[in-house]
């Protein structure tokens, strides 16, 4: 079965007035997601209409894949205790606060979930504004928080996300509500089987540079390809970007959508 506009449209709709259907959104983004529809697509449909909806049928390596989460996860939290301290400590040095800040994502079965990062924006940061809606994102930035991003260190208390159950170290990022189009296409075809990812494909192909066409492609390739031997090779080829800096872009935006929210506390 071909994914077309129509039935995209039909799910749009419905996913709006039921919670049931696609995936769980606060009354806020259920209204910030009908605005942005009165706006051209931010997905040319048309480059995706060869993907298919695919079953995940690999039950067995899904089983196995949560356990490594768990044992890989705790054993992480443990070796990183005094790393992790030692970073909110310079964060809060840099810039008083609070270290951590919890962000609403989408994740397994369209299931919303807080996400853990540690912080990496001043205090004063705007709320609810994208990076590339905010003027100078680099100046609300911490010097701390610049290095962070950079190494991808402030995705480290994801951990604890991985060891609770809401996510994997591999797999499609988790999204912010309000990237409605993907969500749409990732719940059609069947992407929502999989707990998100730490890293993924899109993470090791651009980053913060993917156009949200290629990050639907890539999320569906992962889940056609789901194994172990999809998961060694995207963990293999994270290390040298992660290191490298590669595809971070702070305020970046594709031509047809804005990119991750500016990090705000949920209070």
């Amino acid at each position: 079965m071909l994914v077309k506009g129509n039935q995209l449209g039909l799910i749009q709709r419905n996913m709006i007035v039921d919670e049931k259907i696609g995936f769980e959104v606060s009354e806020e983004v259920k209204q910030k997601i009908e605005h942005a529809q009165e706006n051209p697509q931010l997905i040319d449909m048309d480059e995706l209409k060869d993907l298919k909806p695919i079953t995940l049928k690999s039950h067995t390596y899904r089983f196995f894949k949560r356990a490594a989460d768990i044992v890989i996860s705790g054993l992480a939290l443990i070796f990183l205790f005094v790393p992790f301290l030692i970073v909110a400590l310079a964060i809060f040095i840099d810039d008083p606060g609070k270290v951590f800040f919890r962000q609403y994502r989408v994740g397994r079965h369209g299931k919303r979930f807080r996400l853990y990062k540690f912080r990496s924006m001043r205090q004063n940061t705007p709320k609810y504004m994208s990076t590339a809606e905010v003027d100078d994102p680099n100046k609300y930035i911490t010097r701390v928080g610049k290095f962070l991003r950079k190494t991808s260190l402030d995705e480290l208390p994801q951990l604890i996300n991985i060891f609770k159950g809401d996510m994997s170290l591999v797999g499609p990022r988790p999204l912010i509500s309000d990237e409605y189009e993907i969500h749409q296409m990732r719940t059609v075809l069947g992407v929502y089987q999989l707990r998100p990812g730490i890293t993924g494909l899109a993470q090791i192909n651009g980053r913060d540079t993917v156009a949200p066409a290629a990050k639907v492609r890539f999320d569906v390739t992962y889940l056609e390809h789901f194994g172990p031997v999809m998961d060694i090779k995207v963990l293999f080829a994270t290390v040298p970007k992660v290191f490298g800096g590669q595809g971070v872009v702070e305020g970046y935006s594709t031509s047809k959508q804005q990119k991750e929210e500016t990090e705000q506390p949920i209070e």
